[in-house]
This record gives C-alpha cells, structure tokens and sequence, in this order.
C-alpha cells in the first residue's frame, strides 16, 4: 500500500515542552517538526487527538470526532488578537517536567474564556460558519452533550438531586456505588429520562437553554481544528506525514453513544450489556477490562455503516495515515458481561470482518491504514488483514527469546509492515533491556552482534535496516530514556500519560544518529554520501 521506505517519530502532543502543564499546537509543536527536518525523518506519529478522561487517556474519550482543547496553543491566540501576549506571558510557568492536566486546565481555561469573549465582541470570521456548517453532523450532539454534563456535574456538587430517583432506576444494573459514580460524573445514563432517551422537546428546550454553553464548545472546537490544521498543513510542507491513531471502541460516557444509541449494545436504560476488553496477555495476567460498550454490529450493517463512514472519513482529514488501535476486533472481540469483575470471565464474539472495509473503500477510497494487529492474532485475524492490504505493526521488544523464528524478528518481516521499537504501551527501550531476561538478553546480543551498552541505538538500527516499509521509533528511545519516562502501563490507571520531554535532552548525536541511518538504510532521499558512523550509534 505504501510505496516508499520511510522512517519516523511517536511522540503525542502532550509530551512537548510547555509553560503551560501540556504540550500543544504553539511554538513548540513547530520546532519540533524543524527537528524531524534536521534528522531527515519524514513520519509523525501521534496518539489520538480527542478529549482525555480524568486520568489523561486519549483511549477513553467523550467523542471519537472532537478534539481535546488543552491543545490549542495560547501564543496563537495572541496572534489571532484574541489574547495580549503579557496575558500569556503572566500565565506561563516553568517548564513542567511531567504533563500535568490539572495544571493546564488551572492555567489554560481561564484564559481561552478570556478570548472567547473577545472572539464574540468582535465581527465573528466567516470560517467559523463554515466549520460549523461542516461539522454539524457529529459537533451538535458533542456541543450539546458536553454543555449538558457540565450543567449537571455543578449542580451536583451542590446537592444529590435527582440521586435516589437514579439509583431506584440502576439498581438492578449497577452497584450503589458504581450508580453513585456514574451520577457525580454526570454520565448520560443518569441524565433526566427524557434527556438520556434523547427526546426531541428535551433536547430542544436544553439547547436553548444552554445556549451560551453550547457556543463555548463550538468555539472551542473551532480554534482546536483551525490550530491542528495549520499545523499539519507545516507537517505536509516540510514533507512530514501525520499518523492518527483512532480507538476501536468508544467511551460509554460519551457523545457518541448518548447520539447513537442504538448502534451499542444496550438495554432499556442504557447501560452497557457487555463491554470490551482484551484475555489474559503479556501485559496483564487478568486480561484487561476496558469497559467500553461493544458496536450492535447489525445494526451498522443495516445502515450501512453510515457511522463508521463519517469517523474514518472525518479522522482522514485531520491525519495522512491512521493507525487504527486493535484491528484484530473487527475480525474477533472479547466480550465480557457487564458485570464481570475481571477479563477473565469474556468470550470471544464476532465482528463485522471485510464487509465493513469494502463499504469503507467503496465511499472513502483507498484507506491509508495501518492494523494495530497486536497480541492473540488467529489466522483469521492475518486473512483480513491480508484482504484489506493494510500493513500491520512488528514490536521489536516482543521479538528476542526463545524462538529463533519469532514473527517479530525483521528476517521474518514482508515489506507491508510498520516496525516499532516499542508503542506507547511499552516500556523504553532502555527500560525494557534493564528488565529484560538473561535469555532475552542473550538473544538480542547474539542476533545483532552487539554489546548491549546502546541497546535503544541497536534496536533503532534493527529497525531502519529492516524490510518494514515504516519504522517508528518513540522519542523517549531516541532520546536514551529509561523506564521512568515510558507514556502508559497498560492495565494500571495513576501515573500514565504523562511523559514529557524537554529540549536540552536533544543532543547533535540524536539528530545525527537518525540522519545517518534513515539515509544508510533508504528511507529519505538524502544523496549526501555516507560519513563517518556518529559516535551515539556505537
């Protein structure tokens, strides 16, 4: 599908340097594509854009189509004139060394109110319309969802109205303290019955009486796309190509099944009947319980994956290839009861297979994907994948052990893949070798004919050697970072998301490094002739 070799860096917005608690579309998200310039890397991938959960996840999202407003850089507004620069100036801290959401909301959402009043006491630009117009298929329901949430997460901070009367209605599907939860939290399923059943009059009297606060969200919106775009647009010119990153699965507590209810497996009030998760694996001995509703798959069908057309559609705007995050549940899901208590008690269901992608191409295309085709992987997995011509993703971390023929190890490769040192769920690579067995060990060393003492340059030079057509390597390796600054853990919730780097951990050695081998291994059009080997690749 891809026709040229190339090579990249993983690194979310979130994790560039920043005054203000958050990396975002400002200044540094610029410099950053200078530095991929100077390296002569030609992919960016990022983890999705959408609005995080409580603990930072991007997995976990009130919209698969909205995008997280932390990320609207605060020295464009200043630009825009919609903000002084002595505002943002006062504002700013010092670096922070971690991603702090709490502290970008502190400092960023009072200032982004401030230049939404400005922005309305001013003649109101015509591209606002037009992207309200554009995006009215899934920004109404986002815009009125959020405004109705947090409508009800103030007043019940203030008194538990309502809460018998939503525990009465949950007892038979929720514990008390999970209705609880679900109540303080604002979930839509404990919203007003006419509201949570989405009554046309409801809704109507609600939008108008929440104008001001669906206008905010519009507005929001508006500067995140606007932002995002011109920074991607700098991407493109530089001859950088995004990767996106889109969930499979959606969060419950979200705009999209408060609107779609009936393409998600729900009973009469809406709770969930089943929920995703994935069987006991290398990362977790339980198995992982996402708890995301699982698609009504028939019903997709007999639309005609109308749904699924408009959330491809619209992430291929916002990105040039999207990965697309355990593509083995389109094939085959596990599926564990409401209220299972772990993983362990889910069987495996089937899903949509090929029908889905061919109705995908036949309105969109080709789809420029890669298949997150990670984990349990049948041989029904690799036969769709396979029929969808998607490349899939080689771990290098999962390569070394016992088996000399392991899929993972680059002999084993064919050109339709993408080569990870490791992803955002892994550990660094130099935190992953310090932890590593005598075996792994003894297996890495042996099969690259190294030494061990650079084990993230070995594995960077494993992976751009490799027949992969896309390598991608996470910053934290080109960097030389330990197991402190990995991004997730996956099957744990504090601590996550959090990685940030900052600039004086660049050295000359990394850029060379990665412009060395990209150009020794073909994946840039460099011509300059071979040099010295940098010291940093030893």
């Amino acid at each position: 599908m891809f026709q040229s070799r190339k090579s990249g860096i993983l690194l979310h917005l979130s994790s560039i340097p920043s005054p203000f608690g958050i990396g975002d579309f400002g200044g540094n998200a610029y410099r950053f594509i200078d530095k991929l310039v100077s390296a002569k890397q030609t992919l960016w991938q990022i983890l999705p854009l959408c609005p995080v959960d409580g603990s930072g996840s991007p997995y976990q999202s009130t919209s698969a189509f909205a995008g997280e407003p932390l990320f609207i850089g605060l020295d464009l507004l200043v630009e825009e004139g919609l903000l002084l620069e002595r505002e943002v100036e006062q504002a700013g801290e010092a670096p922070f060394a971690r991603t702090d959401y709490a502290a970008a909301r502190r400092i960023k959402l009072p200032l982004l109110q401030k230049a939404f009043r400005k922005f309305n006491e001013n003649i109101i630009p015509s591209d606002y319309y037009d992207f309200l117009e554009k995006n009215n298929y899934w920004l109404e329901d986002y815009a009125l969802f959020m405004a109705i949430k947090a409508h009800f997460i103030e007043i019940r901070r203030e008194n538990q109205e309502g809460l018998s009367e939503f525990l009465e209605q949950a007892k038979d599907f929720l514990s008390e303290e999970k209705g609880v939860a679900y109540f303080f939290a604002a979930c839509w399923c404990s919203f007003p019955t006419d509201l949570r059943g989405r009554k046309p009059e409801a809704l109507l009297a609600w939008a108008e009486a929440l104008k001001s606060e669906i206008e905010w969200e519009y507005f929001l919106q508006y500067l995140f796309h606007k932002e995002w775009h011109a920074l991607k647009s700098y991407a493109n010119e530089n001859e950088i190509q995004i990767i996106g990153d889109t969930p499979i699965f959606v969060s419950y507590d979200s705009a999209d099944v408060w609107a779609n209810q009936k393409a998600f497996q729900l009973n009469s009030l809406g709770f969930p009947t089943v929920v995703a998760g994935v069987p006991p694996d290398y990362f977790c001995e339980k198995g992982q319980l996402w708890g995301n509703p699982l698609y009504q798959w028939k019903y997709h069908e007999k639309t005609g994956y109308a749904w699924w057309i408009c959330r491809i559609r619209k992430a291929l705007e916002d990105v040039d290839i999207l990965r697309i995050d355990h593509f083995r549940g389109f094939e085959s899901y596990w599926e564990v009861p409401f209220h299972g208590e772990d993983a362990r008690c889910g069987q495996w269901a089937k899903g949509p297979g090929r029908k889905l992608f061919r109705k995908l191409e036949k309105e969109l295309g080709e789809l420029p994907v890669i298949a997150e085709d990670l984990g349990m992987i049948t041989q029904e997995v690799h036969k769709l994948r396979e029929k969808t011509g998607f490349p899939g993703m080689r771990v290098l971390h999962f390569a070394f052990g016992d088996d000399t023929n392991h899929p993972y190890l680059p002999h084993s490769y064919d050109k339709n893949t993408v080569v990870y040192t490791g992803t955002h769920d892994n550990n660094t690579t130099i935190g992953w070798y310090e932890n590593a067995t005598e075996k792994e060990k003894d297996h890495f060393r042996r099969y690259m004919n190294v030494t061990g003492e650079a084990p993230n340059w070995s594995l960077i030079r494993l992976a751009f050697s490799s027949p992969a057509e896309m390598a991608i390597i996470p910053l934290q390796d080109v960097l030389g970072l330990g197991e402190d600054y990995r991004m997730n853990m996956p099957g744990t919730v504090g601590g996550n998301w959090s990685f940030a780097f900052q600039w004086d951990m660049w050295n000359e050695g990394s850029i060379e490094g990665l412009k060395y081998l990209s150009t020794l291994f073909g994946r840039n059009e460099d011509e300059r002739k071979i040099g010295q080997h940098p010291t940093i690749c030893d």
